[in-house]
């Protein structure tokens, strides 16, 4: 049997005679305790909120998380209830909406998709009065995306503004 090396010895090492319990590991095993109970109490995100805003024509329902973690797969949801005919409703996403945050999916696809003044835009086609129209976005967030994006959404008929939701998300590490 090979000897035990000379900066080991038996009484420190192996029955930890000098090792007494320190307040600093106490205080650091608190600290992460108390982080995992602040996420199960959705401090740090993923429980969505509903957001509305109507005029005349239509209203327009968020369904959508305003703190979320990197990593973290969610789904957003758009409603909208047409009250008179939108020949050709639209809904115009901030750039916040992508930037540092996948579309996995649109569902159902929109009908065109472009940019407006760095503004994603969706066109959705013709809602008739009395209907409603649901778009649903999967989306993820990269794990590199830290600090807060407006998220704001704004409903079109066309090119005439009908209304919008002011919508901010945090993005925690």
């Amino acid at each position: 049997m090979a000897d035990t090396p000379d900066f080991l010895t038996l009484k420190h090492h192996r029955d930890q005679a000098c090792r007494r319990e320190t307040p600093i590991r106490r205080v650091v095993m608190l600290l992460i305790a108390l982080l995992c109970l602040a996420g199960l109490l959705n401090a740090f995100g993923q429980r969505p909120q509903t957001s509305r805003a109507a005029v005349s024509a239509a209203s327009l329902k968020l369904y959508a998380p305003s703190r979320v973690r990197g990593g973290l797969y969610y789904e957003v949801r758009f409603t909208i209830d047409a009250f008179q005919d939108l020949k050709k409703a639209t809904l115009v996403l901030d750039p916040g909406w992508i930037e540092g945050i996948t579309i996995n999916t649109i569902e159902p696809s929109p009908i065109g998709e472009a940019s407006r003044d760095g503004k994603l835009v969706l066109e959705l086609g013709h809602i008739p009065a009395g209907k409603t129209y649901l778009l649903f976005l999967q989306e993820q967030v990269n794990p590199t995306n830290v600090g807060h994006r407006s998220q704001d959404v704004a409903l079109y008929d066309g090119d005439r503004f009908l209304t919008s939701i002011d919508h901010e998300v945090t993005v925690f590490p």
